[in-house]
Parts: structure tokens; sequence; C-alpha cells
């Protein structure tokens, strides 16, 4: 009993020698999270498509107007990728509910009408989730996070579904 108690203890004090750079910096995803970048129509020929990512390396763009691809169509991504439109987004993602920018709303008090919007989803496999509602007409008021929006779908391997912009 005495070699059980020693050798738990030996081993819990071993367990706070891992090198600092094992260590992950934030929340690690797991295969089953999932984020989700859906972006609105505006007036006029904006592209409007849904694009949901896994760490796993799956996708699924959807293509709803104005999209070189029509539909649903799956495609694989690289990790680093997925990383990096993660990364992009983290620092807009709320601790828990959702943020909206939109029209008329403090974070936004005059903004043009007419323009396109980014519904972005984290989903995590717990079963909670966070949104950020933004729209791009509120760019002026919030152009850090118009540009992590706009900034972080050119990372996905997408452009093709997407098609040309206007």
């Amino acid at each position: 009993m005495k070699q059980v108690v020693g050798l738990s203890v030996m081993m819990l004090a071993l367990a706070g020698c891992v090198p600092e750079s094992r260590v992950p910096a934030g929340p690690v995803p797991i295969e089953a999270d999932s984020i989700r970048y859906e972006t609105g129509p505006c007036f006029g020929r904006c592209p409007v498509y849904a694009v949901t990512v896994r760490p796993d390396g799956t996708g699924v763009f959807d293509g709803k107007r104005f999209t070189a691809v029509t539909g649903e169509r799956s495609f694989t991504l690289s990790r680093a990728q997925y990383d990096a439109f993660a990364s992009k987004l983290a620092p807009y993602r709320p601790a828990s509910g959702e943020v909206r920018y939109a029209h008329g709303e403090p974070n936004c008090a005059n903004a043009p009408t007419d323009m396109p919007s980014v519904d972005v989803r984290w989903t995590r496999a717990i079963g909670d989730s966070q949104g950020l509602y933004f729209y791009l007409g509120c760019r002026r008021d919030n152009p850090a996070l118009a540009e992590a929006l706009g900034g972080a779908v050119e990372l996905l391997p997408i452009e093709p579904m997407i098609g040309p912009r206007p």
C-alpha cells in the first residue's frame, strides 16, 4: 500500500514538469468542434454562402446565391488552414451567447444600408455555441473586426467555389 501511495505522489509531482512549450495556449479544439461562417445578401450580386469547417480537416461549402458553385460541396483543409482560420476569428469569439453588430445598435450607430453581413457560429462538441453577427455596414466603427472577418475566409480553400468577386 505504501508503494502505491508513494508511486502516486511521485507521478503527481512529475505531472507538473511538463515543459511550458507543450502546454496549449488556449482551448484545444476536438474533432467534433466546428466553425460555421455564413454570409448574408446585399442589394446587388454579393456571394451568399455558408461554410462549416472542423479541426479534423472536413469542410462543407453551401453556395446559395451568386457563387460559382450552388448547393453543398464537401472539401478538405489542412490542420494549419483550420488553425489559421480559427485564430483569425478567435479574438472576436464571445465567451458565451451571441454578440451583434447591426445598424442602429450601440456598437454600430450610423451605417449605410444594403450591405452584406457575416454570421459566425462556433459550436463545441459538448453542445454549447457562441455567435457573432456582423453587418458589414458597421465597418467604419469596427474596422479591425471587418478586416478579420474578410481575411479569415480567404484562409480557406474555397475561393473557386465562391467565384470571382464583383
